[in-house]
């Protein structure tokens, strides 16, 4: 599952290096949580957590479905 989650963080990583962020895999539990960092611009950008829910968490949990939950920490 580890596999397939960082090959989606890695679109999502393209994506956000286009405004001056990144995105790093931090911790993957064994009951499905993401634990992913912000970083960059996205690190303190105010919408962070739409990016977080409305494409992070969307992304990896329509192309990894044992993707539970994805928390920024």
């Amino acid at each position: 599952m580890r596999e397939r989650i960082e090959k989606v963080i890695q679109e999502i990583r393209d994506i956000l290096r286009v405004d001056g962020g990144d995105i790093e895999l931090v911790k993957v539990s064994r009951d499905g949580v993401v634990q992913i960092r912000f970083i960059g611009i996205c690190g303190t950008c105010g919408g962070s957590l739409d990016t977080l829910r409305r494409g992070a968490e969307r992304m990896l949990k329509e192309q990894v479905p044992e993707v539970k939950e994805v928390v920024a920490v």
